[in-house]
């Protein structure tokens, strides 16, 4: 007999859920489970809950497809909140399904009680209870509301009374994935001052953001920087969109002051995919108009957009197609001026660098491994020097910019994809945050190289402490043997202190079939110089 546990793994499963993940209590956590172990979708235990939610949100990023997560009730909801944040501000769908005392019961007992629809509500799309005369319908709603543009997170209580009861109402079925499918165009601002300022336009810059990741919306922008000889600069969640080795490449755009020579020369910006979630939290600088054409509207108080064209992307971009004239660019001294932006973040130094580390792990792996990327000093140099070819090669939280996000966010991209590493590129103090999940790894087998950026020290908070003449304090972390962590977990490990070090690791681990840990001892000494480069 199928029960509401069976209808709910079966929705997620037809709807495009390759697993579930998580830290498990009792009650429906152990229904949902056993229900996707007799349906063939894996669930995988995390060290936290926001771990799983992490992970699940890797797969649905590589995907397109949403991703799911489970917690316990009381304590597992109030830890998994990090993560939901972080599928709220990064625009991925997430289905959060969190266990509760009996329907039956009520609020008859305190203990564990909290109220998990208003703990959650700040952070998710909607939130709901299963019901088991509705489940079916409430379950359909979650998913659409998930991946509803702006995609995110969705909040699914499961009482235990409920879950295990039979399921009656109609057959379960095989649908196939979710796709949204409105293809109508939402107009905001007059289009018609933005087709002007297209057609006047003579060097139009594109800017493509985490909306511009479909595959269909990736050939429409490459397929008109070809025909225009148009740059296009990509935030870090769009890393890959345009391919860092591609002649119209013009770097990455934070809002920062690196890119900033480059947005000058331009007559008008175009945004591609483009929300402000992703940038900068400082005055928007620019003078030139920006146009913006995305899957959903997005707030135009920062970024001040004429108009946005809202609906399918690479039929919007057939319209700005339509009203582009002939460039001036140069794509040459475009070219040129991004390798100088990568020379001025690669500052000259005697010792092991983090910039080198970089350099040295993308020659080594990036033409076939996926990398993830922790919050830190060391995400800059990661971000502009690693090189990517395709859209979600690169991992990183950009809108919540949280920490402990390499290695869960690497675990959920190893099982999407277990026939090609990840590398996990994180600092030392991102990886305490998340440490249990080096035993994740290790326990799933998982092709995961985490490579620690290990200078001792919160480095970023370090060096904006010195900008403002403040002593160095509470920012210490100490000395971590992580080569003696690792293999407390089961993984081999290697320390490097030099580049001759680093690259006899790094291929090491490349030829291993597991995870493995590589302790990179870094000289912190170079960042100032990176940051002042990119932010100014």
């Amino acid at each position: 007999m199928k029960t509401v546990a069976d209808l709910i793994i079966t929705r997620l499963r037809d709807a495009g859920v390759a697993a579930l993940f998580g830290m498990p209590g009792g009650g429906s956590n152990l229904d949902l489970i056993e229900a996707a172990r007799r349906l063939g979708m894996p669930f995988v235990l995390t060290a936290t809950e926001t771990a799983g939610a992490i992970a699940a949100i890797a797969q649905a990023e590589i995907s397109g497809r949403p991703g799911a997560c489970l917690t316990t009730l009381g304590p597992g909801v109030a830890s998994v909140v990090n993560g939901v944040a972080c599928a709220r501000l990064e625009r991925a769908p997430l289905l959060v399904l969190t266990d509760s005392h009996s329907a039956a019961t009520g609020n008859v007992f305190a203990h564990q009680r909290l109220d998990h629809h208003a703990l959650l509500a700040p952070m998710t799309k909607w939130s709901a209870t299963i019901t088991a005369d509705s489940a079916d319908e409430i379950v359909e709603q979650a998913i659409a509301g998930a991946i509803a543009p702006p995609p995110g997170p969705v909040h699914l209580e499961c009482p235990p009374d409920v879950t295990t009861m039979p399921f009656t109402g109609p057959g379960i079925r095989n649908q196939g994935p979710a796709t949204p499918n409105d293809a109508r165009f939402l107009v905001v601002g007059p289009w018609k001052t933005a087709q002007s300022a297209i057609a006047r336009a003579r060097k139009p810059l594109l800017v493509a953001g985490l909306g511009a990741r479909r595959p269909m919306d990736v050939a429409a922008i490459r397929s008109l920087c070809e025909r225009h000889a148009l740059p296009a600069m990509v935030t870090y969640k769009a890393k890959g969109v345009v391919p860092d080795g591609d002649p119209h490449f013009a770097g990455v755009f934070t809002n920062g002051t690196i890119e900033q020579r480059i947005v000058d020369e331009a007559d008008l910006l175009i945004g591609v995919g483009l929300d402000p979630v992703e940038l900068l939290p400082r005055p928007w600088r620019s003078q030139q108009p920006i146009v913006c054409c995305g899957p959903w509207p997005v707030e135009a108080r920062h970024v001040p957009f004429v108009a946005q064209l809202i609906g399918d992307l690479a039929v919007a971009l057939e319209r700005v197609d339509d009203a582009l004239g002939e460039s001036a660019w140069n794509l040459g001294a475009v070219g040129r001026t991004v390798a100088a932006q990568r020379e001025a973040v690669s500052p000259a130094t005697q010792n092991l660098s983090a910039h080198r580390v970089v350099q040295i792990a993308a020659d080594a792996a990036s033409s076939r491994a996926r990398v993830t990327v922790d919050a830190g000093a060391h995400m800059f140099p990661a971000t502009m020097l690693w090189p990517v070819s395709e859209p979600n090669r690169m991992l990183i939280s950009n809108g919540l910019s949280t920490m402990g996000f390499a290695l869960p966010a690497a675990i959920g991209a190893a099982l999407f994809d277990q026939n090609s590493p990840v590398v996990a590129l994180t600092g030392d103090g991102g990886l305490l945050m998340c440490v249990g999940d080096l035993l994740t790894a290790s326990r799933e087998k998982l092709r995961i190289i985490t490579v620690v950026f290990n200078d001792h020290s919160l480095s970023l908070i370090d060096v904006k402490q010195r900008q403002r003449q403040y002593a160095s304090a509470g920012v210490t972390i100490g000395d971590v043997a992580w080569r003696s962590v690792a293999e407390g977990f089961g993984m081999p490990a290697h320390v490097a202190t030099t580049e001759a070090e680093l690259e006899r690791a790094l291929l090491e681990a490349l030829e291993h079939r597991g995870p493995s840990l590589i302790d990179a001892r870094i000289d912190p000494s170079t960042y100032p110089e990176t940051l002042r480069a990119i932010r100014g």
